[in-house]
């Protein structure tokens, strides 16, 4: 199989999600998170919350982007102090939501925190698989971090 053939296949079967910086060249020299489209066997249960996550944000992402909605871009956080945020959704170049994900862990994240003070993204969620859901629509209103539920947020996607 040539290298092109291989690069192409290996898109389908997973995603680069890049670190977001409002510099593209700098996020360029970052390295990118490789995700499975295919989160089935995947052992680990925090490692298949996380990319069952990053599919359906990707999924939201270029749905969006299709219909028209907007230039919107995925993209995690991650600093030299070892800060990081799973995934970070802009809108027309801004950060629009943050979103750190757990399996079990409803503790607030402080990177969360810490990232919205910073980027003033409107939205910041933890997203969490292993609770039941909750009839809230989580784009209400802008505020803190807040703890959501996976299948209340992900039902608000795309």
């Amino acid at each position: 199989m040539s290298t092109a053939a291989a690069v192409l296949c290996d898109f389908h079967l997973g995603f680069l999600v890049r670190p977001w910086f409002r510099n593209v060249s700098r996020s360029l020299r970052k390295e990118p998170k490789w995700y499975l489209r295919d989160w089935a066997d995947i052992e680990d249960v925090g490692q298949k919350a996380e990319t069952f996550v990053a599919c359906h944000l990707l999924k939201a992402v270029e749905g969006w982007n299709d219909m028209g909605l907007g230039r919107f871009e995925l993209g995690y956080l991650r600093d030299k102090e070892k800060r990081e945020v799973d995934f970070l959704v802009a809108r027309e170049g801004s950060p629009w939501i943050l979103v750190e994900v757990k399996y079990r862990d409803e503790y607030l994240s402080r990177s969360l925190k810490y990232y919205q003070d910073q980027l003033k993204a409107p939205f910041a969620f933890q997203v969490v698989l292993d609770v039941d859901f909750v009839d809230a629509d989580c784009f209400a209103r802008p505020g803190s971090p807040t703890v959501v539920p996976g299948r209340t947020f992900l039902s608000q996607l795309l």
